[in-house]
């Protein structure tokens, strides 16, 4: 069985966009929100806990659950043979 590279691709970018996005929301809520430097913040440039970076957030979740889905959909296609 072979999976949809593009299909892949989108379903990985949205669930880890809108991830990111509604975890930092649930930070928000109960921790409030925190200028200061996270790991996630290492890793999406402009990133951190507030309502801003959610939206900062959910676009490199996008892209980034976007391009590694793609590269785990074209990898198993290749592995897998038939």
């Amino acid at each position: 069985m072979k999976l949809n590279v593009k299909a892949f691709a989108l379903a990985c970018g949205i669930i880890w966009g809108l991830g990111i996005f509604i975890f930092t929301w649930w930070v928000i809520r109960f921790e409030g929100m925190m200028v200061e430097p996270t790991i996630i913040g290492l890793a999406y440039r402009g990133y951190n806990v507030t309502p801003k970076g959610s939206f900062i957030g959910l676009v490199w979740g996008f892209f980034d659950g976007l391009i590694g889905g793609a590269v785990f959909a074209w990898l198993y296609n290749r592995l897998s043979g038939k």
